[in-house]
């Protein structure tokens, strides 16, 4: 009998200078991302299927089921950044770097119980692919 691997992407994502944005005017910044997170961000997400593992103050850890989901997830958001950025000085704009990670499914549920315990260590979740 053959074990089938089902493998699930991590999506992670921060905000490029969130200290300086939020430094210069904290209430505006979270004001901005409230807005951001329901209107461009969880709609997006609920469209690619992903599951919010955790969110830290800028930033979230996203699971998909399908890599191509979180890749198509991270462009459309990209995109939507780009178009509210548009016409804003550098400093006032929202950005955000993003990464992924592919890990098998039971590796997916290790990687939410690190979350939620205070910390993610990338290095102690992420199995040898092709291992």
């Amino acid at each position: 009998m053959t074990e089938t691997r089902k493998l699930a992407a991590i999506l992670v994502a921060d905000i490029v200078g969130y200290s300086r944005l939020a430094g210069a005017d904290e209430d505006r910044i979270l004001a901005r991302l409230r807005t951001l997170r329901s209107d461009l961000i969880d709609p997006i997400l609920a469209v690619h299927h992903g599951r919010v593992v955790k969110r830290t103050g800028d930033g979230a850890i996203v699971e998909f089921r399908s890599v191509v989901d979180a890749v198509r997830c991270a462009i459309e958001v990209q995109s939507g950044l780009a178009e509210r950025n548009a016409g804003l000085p550098l400093e006032k704009r929202i950005e955000y770097r993003v990464g992924f990670l592919a890990v098998a499914a039971q590796e997916s549920l290790a990687a939410e119980r690190v979350a939620h315990n205070g910390g993610v260590a990338g290095e102690k979740r992420a199995p040898r692919l092709g291992a």
